[in-house]
């Protein structure tokens, strides 16, 4: 995966790894580390929806994000941390990027607990899936995807597999699109809708989001699309009449 700035032309990866992304991808490596060595380790600190609500292990939307299902799974997220992690934590400064970062994760495992049991009541899924394990940080990567994208929403983004560029503020559709498409069952869905969720309350809430997503921009983008259609118009029927007189010359 590429990306083009809009003065540093083409890259990958950032140009650097601010201290406290590091501090987080070992933090990730080590606790999954523990979880191959300790017996029940991953009992106590997924989420189970069941035993938050009815057993009382209030710290599991907090201790999840950080253990990993797989070392494919541990890779892909702490890949993702360090391409767009890094460039948000040098704009952000550390303290700023590991609260929002903190604040997604255990956001979105806060959801993670509670919609499993909003879809057993409603009569949407079997009260055993109360009883299913999630880990890992993706609501906090896909929290930082969505801000990267507010951020520079402009910024071209390129995959290496399959090759296509695309504006960074159609990154999280594309996330969202691949997981579905290509992810298999054992992804959790609601823990990236609950980072994404997260993610835009914040970023609403501190001034970040309001310029992509207000009624007055949404207007404003809606005006220049008819005026691109005009202008599209304009430029067919002129293309048109020259090769009219074209056909008449010869």
């Amino acid at each position: 995966m590429y990306g083009r700035g809009q003065q540093s032309g083409l890259g990958f990866g950032p140009p650097f790894t601010p201290p406290i992304v590091k501090q987080l991808l070992i933090a990730n490596g080590v606790v999954f580390v523990a979880q191959l060595l300790v017996p029940g380790f991953q009992d106590y600190l997924a989420i189970y929806p069941a035993a938050v609500w009815q057993g009382g292990y209030l710290w599991q939307p907090f201790t999840y994000m950080w253990l990993h299902g797989s070392p494919g799974h541990l890779l892909m997220n702490l890949f993702v941390l360090w391409m767009f992690g890094s460039q948000l934590a040098m704009a952000w400064g550390a303290k700023r990027f590991l609260r929002f970062y903190l604040v997604c994760g255990i956001g979105a495992g806060f959801i993670i607990a509670t919609v499993p049991y909003l879809a057993v009541s409603v009569g949407l899924s079997p009260a055993y899936t109360l009883t299913f394990a999630t880990v890992g940080a993706s609501g906090a990567i896909y929290g930082v995807l969505l801000a990267y994208s507010f951020t520079w929403p402009d910024r071209t983004i390129m995959l290496i597999f399959p090759p296509v560029a695309f504006r960074a503020i159609w990154l999280i559709p594309l996330m969202f699109f691949m997981t579905v498409m290509f992810g298999g069952g054992n992804i959790s869905h609601v823990g990236h809708l609950g980072g994404v969720l997260v993610a835009w309350l914040y970023m609403r809430r501190t001034g970040d989001a309001r310029s992509l997503f207000s009624i007055a921009q949404l207007k404003h983008r809606w005006r220049r699309h008819r005026m691109r259609q005009k202008l599209r118009a304009v430029q067919y029927e002129d293309f048109e009449r020259r090769r009219d007189d074209d056909r008449r010359i010869h």
